[in-house]
This record gives structure tokens, sequence and C-alpha cells, in this order.
């Protein structure tokens, strides 16, 4: 065994002061889909519904364990990182100073602060992350405390590592393949780093978000390197930049073996999982169960873990999801018609719809001539054909029209 393996090992027994393993599921509905024997290392069970506070824990008690008078943690976080620390700062009685971006929701300043108690001092600052981190840095360097890295850290790292080492203790073998979703790299360099060496036969796949593919950048680069440009959909893994030790613990990675999940498509899993499961996760905690359709050929047959890392989802977004869900599944389209402005030319459009059709958008734009107005439509149906037979009847009714469903720039600013 390794110094890195007995590490995580070590890690994983002082979590138990904290918190059972979070189980590990079989679930029925994805192996007979897939053919494969799939479970769910359910990271959105642990006591603050996600994996991040392993790797606060183990930070701070190595840290403590050193230096038993730095009773003083500083973290910047807009969500479970910032959770993981204020559960373990109350657990060691110590002060964390979190500092969170001035728009964070208030529904997880709220379960940070319940998690923190009067151990946690929230701060709100910046309207964007870098300017919350650089205030995080400067408070801490001016008061001396010890900042808590939320992936670039090696104690961090080792407490992440604990997934993996109570996955295969639940297992009773080596998976075949583990499914890991990639942020800033944290949670698929502890969890890789203890397999490869106590499991060497077991392989890998990596999810990224689509617009925050950090790890995929990196392993172009050579080295870390830092996205143009970053979707937050998945704010749980939209990680501008790959951490540097993250990166040295998986330069190692093949980079046919990092997917990217489009964001759409997450939410058709997401609310799969919802609705046919009972489990909720969060954009990120869905990323290693919507890769398994891509991966079909490559698991049947074979024994699969899919982290799910998280289940932090605040109701609110639901109807975004659901949004997203069904334009990704083609059951919902948005476009501009330009309606002649003739009597019975509205109701000759309505008489094209089917019976599945529903008309969940209808906006004059505006009217600019005397014969024509431009109308924004919205449309929902059970069948994605169900289109095909609509624009096919518009076409021969001769009436002008444009999709936009895909159109970003447009959709930003009409949907």
């Amino acid at each position: 065994m390794t110094q890195f393996a007995d590490a995580a090992r070590a890690a994983t027994r002082a979590l138990r002061d904290l918190f059972d393993p979070t189980p590990l599921q079989r679930n029925d509905h994805l192996s007979a889909r897939y053919g494969a024997d799939i479970w769910l290392k359910r990271e959105d069970l642990t006591p603050v519904r996600s994996y991040k506070l392993r790797g606060a824990f183990n930070a701070m008690r190595k840290v403590r364990a050193a230096d038993p008078q730095q009773g003083e943690f500083v973290c910047a976080s807009a969500g479970n990182h910032a959770q993981g620390v204020a559960f373990a700062c109350r657990h060691f009685a110590v002060n964390g100073t979190i500092f969170m971006p001035v728009t964070t929701p208030q529904q997880k300043i709220d379960k940070t602060r319940t998690f923190g108690a009067d151990n946690v001092e929230i701060v709100l600052t910046g309207d964007y992350f870098d300017q919350t981190l650089a205030a995080a840095k400067a408070f801490c360097a001016e008061r001396g405390a010890h900042f808590l890295s939320p992936f670039d850290d090696a104690d961090v790292i080792e407490g992440q590592a604990s997934v993996g080492a109570e996955l295969l203790a639940q297992l009773g073998a080596a998976p075949d393949l583990v499914i890991l979703p990639v942020g800033g790299g944290g949670l698929a360099s502890g969890v890789t780093g203890y397999l490869r060496e106590v499991a060497p036969l077991t392989e890998f796949r990596f999810v990224e978000p689509l617009g925050g593919a950090s790890l995929s950048a990196a392993l172009r680069a050579g080295q870390p390197a830092t996205l143009p440009k970053v979707n937050s959909f998945v704010d749980g893994a939209a990680v501008a930049r790959l951490g540097d030790r993250t990166f040295e613990a998986l330069k190692w990675v093949d980079p046919a073996h990092v997917l990217l999940a489009p964001e759409d498509r997450i939410c058709v899993t997401m609310l799969e999982m919802l609705n046919v499961e009972g489990i909720v996760l969060e954009p990120a905690g869905a990323l290693s169960v919507d890769v398994l359709p891509v991966l079909a050929d490559q698991i049947a047959g074979r024994t699969v873990v899919c982290v799910t890392s998280g289940g932090n989802f605040d109701f609110e977004r639901l109807p975004e999801v659901r949004e997203r869900a069904q334009r990704y599944s083609g059951l919902k389209k948005y476009f501009i018609l330009r309606m002649p402005q003739r009597p019975g030319a509205l109701r000759e459009f309505l008489m094209m719809l089917g019976p599945d059709d529903d008309i969940a958008r209808f906006e004059y734009l505006k009217k600019s001539a005397r014969n024509f107005g431009s109308v924004l439509i919205g449309i929902e149906t059970k069948k994605a054909t169900n289109f095909d037979a609509l624009f096919a009847n518009m076409d021969a009714a001769g009436f002008t029209y444009r999709d936009i469903t895909s159109d970003e720039t447009l959709a930003e600013f009409l949907i």
C-alpha cells in the first residue's frame, strides 16, 4: 500500500466522526436500460448534500494537527464548498469566514449559515467570483488565517479520495469502470489516485459540462489553461481553469476518455432521475449519469459506478430545467412568425396545430408594416416529429417564419 492510499484510508476513518459512508446503490432502472451492472455512489446524501465536505474536513483536520493554534479558516465559494467548510468549522469549533458573491442566491447563503452556526461569518462581496476570491485571499493574508481551496490542495484531494475508498469497500470488488464528474478536478484526482493504486484494472471516464471543459483544455495545452468563457449553468462544475495540483494528478488521462455533456441534455437527465427514481440531483451531480447513453457500447455487461456528486438543487430552477430539457428533446420550439394582418390569418394558423400541440407563448413583437406583424410563438408538443407536420403546413400556406430555438443570442433576449 502506498503513502497516498494509506492517507486516503486514514481520511476515510476520520470522516466517520461526521457521517457514515454514503450509500452505494445498484440502480435497477439504469442497469436494465444499458444491460450493465450500474451503481450510484450517492454523494448527494452527505450531511451537506455534496462530496465537498470530505475535502474541507480533511484539510482542516490536517492543518489543526500540524498547528493546533490555527483557529481561523477562510474560503471563497458560492455553493457546495462553502457549505462543506461551514460544517467542518462547526465540527472543529473554529472560526470560518466565507466569502460569497453578492449575487449568491439567498437559499445558499442561508444553508451555509445554518451549517456553520456561530462559527461562521459570511461576507458578500464582488459581482463575479474572481472578485470574491481576490477579496478572500487578501483578507486571509491580513489575518494570518488558512485559506481552504475548493480543489487545488493536497489535503482536499486526499479527503475526496475517501469516495474511492468507500465505494471499493462497499462493492467488495474492483468495478470495471468509474465515471467521475470534473470541475476543478479535486474529486477526480482523489478517486483516481486511490483506485489506480489499489484497483489498477479499473477504468475511468470523466465528464465535464460543455460550457466548462477545463480538463479538456488543460490536456490539449499540456498545462492548466484558462477558458475564455464559462457557462455557469452547471455551477458545481463550471470552472474556468483546472488546478495546478489537480492537473499534475490527471495529466495521464486519455483525452478520448473525457466526455462533454451539453447543459440542456443534463436537464433531461435531471428530470428523468427525479421523475423515475425520485433522486434530486444538481446539474453537476447528474453529469456521470448523463453520459451513459454515449457509453452504452462500452459498458454493456460490465460493473459501472457513477458518482452522483451533489444534490443541492434549488427547486425555483425547476421551470428552467424543464424548459431546457423540452427544447433539447425537440418537444418545445420557438419561432418568429410573420403574421399577415388580415381577418382570419390567426385562425388559419391555429388550425394548422395538431391535437398534441399547445401554444406556450404568443407575443406580438412589432408591426413593421400595415400588412404584416412579427409574432414570437412557443409551441409544446408530445412528440418531436409533430413539428415536421406543423412546419409542412406552414410552408404549404405560405407563412414566413424563423425557428429560433437554438439561436443563443435571440433566445437570450426573447425567451
